[in-house]
């Protein structure tokens, strides 16, 4: 499929595109060429719904306390490395 950008670089995407992928997308620049990437309403349904459920039972606080979690020892062993670093 080709289509081209109008005078303002617009990009009209045919009924039957949006229809199946949806309104929003992401614009990704790749070094060869761009791409566009269907963006879901609600990502973590999205998400969801890509790995079959696997995490259907699991609310989105969750994943957000886990995400932090994470973060936190990822910081805390930084700091611990660099305070080592520092008393060589």
């Amino acid at each position: 499929m080709s289509e081209s950008t109008d005078q303002h670089g617009r990009i009209y995407l045919p009924k039957e595109i949006r229809e199946r992928f949806g309104e929003q997308y992401r614009i990704v620049e790749l070094p060869s060429h761009v791409a566009l990437f269907p963006v879901d309403e609600d990502p973590l349904e999205g998400l969801r719904e890509a790995v079959s459920g696997a995490f259907a039972e699991t609310p989105a606080d969750e994943f957000k306390r886990e995400a932090r979690e994470a973060i936190a020892d990822e910081v805390r062993a930084e700091t611990a490395n660099r305070s080592i670093e520092d008393t060589e």
